[in-house]
């Protein structure tokens, strides 16, 4: 019998999916590196949600064959030492794009709207806080979004359903492509970043160096406000606590981290200006589903030789 090993809880139609497929499966509810590693050396495949995935674990497991994400990115994943052993490394897709696009336009109306300020206020009976007319409005405001692929698109168009002019920097899309979805292209991020009054950032990470550090922040408007559902590290996360704490940005909100979960002591953690969720915009119980069973079917489909190599981030490994 194949065995999988399921480091980090799924969805349970997941787990099915393996079991009725005839697999083995060991499911190791815990997040993290410690719980899942005792059990390498029995895996065949490995289906793995956050947690890192290092040389040192993938040289613990002599029979791994496949590894599958449960998700999209793979940051924590060390392709490289896979690459090694020709094992490739897949990746589910864009099942859990419209729950990012989702929680990304939740962002934007808690921000517009005030909700967690005003929520706060009224548990404290400062009922007089409605006579601030602090709340705005979405509808006639510029959103740039950074990174326009599916997520990018699904936010541009729930965006534009509220009267927002979504602008869209994306050096890998072309104007024409941008135009036909609904967003204008700009130019430069700079550019694009000193006229916005959102910016919502979809792209994977790339280098070591943050997208949107100081320098960026310095030229965004102080009424903008700053929103992170893609990657941790795309944000340089002092640069903006400083920024929020100087009145120098309006808000921000952040669903990664540049490391999970991040410090009770972290600098953000004190603001009353940002929102916070645990790296959880593409969680909702459809994608769940949806996630568990791809990442399920990646690994069936790999033993039965007919894996989709579009789902494949090493896909030369396949052979």
């Amino acid at each position: 019998m194949t065995h999988v090993l399921v480091a980090g809880r799924i969805h349970e139609a997941g787990i099915a999916t393996l079991r009725d497929a005839g697999f083995g499966v060991r499911a190791i509810d815990d997040v993290s590196t410690e719980s899942y590693a005792p059990h390498l050396g029995e895996a065949d495949a490995l289906l793995i949600r956050t947690q890192p995935l290092t040389a040192t674990e993938i040289a613990a497991a002599p029979r791994l064959r496949i590894v599958s994400r449960h998700g999209v990115g793979y940051d924590a994943v060390d392709v490289a030492a896979l690459d090694a052993r020709n094992i490739p490394l897949t990746i589910v897709g864009d099942v859990n794009a419209a729950a990012v696009a989702e929680h990304t336009l939740a962002f934007l109306l808690a921000l517009a709207k005030q909700v967690r300020s005003f929520d706060v206020e009224v548990r404290h009976g400062n009922w007089g806080v409605r006579n601030a007319f602090g709340a705005t409005e979405l509808a006639g405001k510029t959103l740039l979004l950074v990174g326009f692929g599916r997520i990018g698109r699904g936010v541009s168009a729930l965006a534009g359903a509220f009267g927002m002019r979504v602008a869209a920097f994306d050096p890998f899309q072309s104007e024409n492509a941008i135009r036909a979805a609904g967003a204008s292209p700009v130019g430069s991020l700079e550019g694009g970043l000193a006229e916005a009054d959102y910016v919502s950032l979809h792209l994977p990470r790339s280098g070591t160096r943050p997208l949107i550090g100081a320098a960026e922040i310095a030229r965004m408007k102080p009424s903008a406000c700053l929103i992170n559902t893609a990657r941790g590290g795309l944000v340089d996360e002092a640069a903006l606590a400083s920024a929020l704490e100087e009145g120098r940005l309006r808000g921000a909100a952040l669903d990664v981290f540049e490391a999970e979960p991040p410090s009770p002591e972290h600098p953000l953690m004190r603001s009353d200006r940002v929102l916070l969720s645990p790296h959880v915009a593409g969680l909702s119980i459809e994608s769940a589903i949806r996630m568990s069973q791809a990442a399920a079917r990646n690994i069936i489909d790999f033993f039965a030789g007919r894996l989709d190599p579009a789902l494949v981030v090493n896909r030369e490994r396949l052979g």
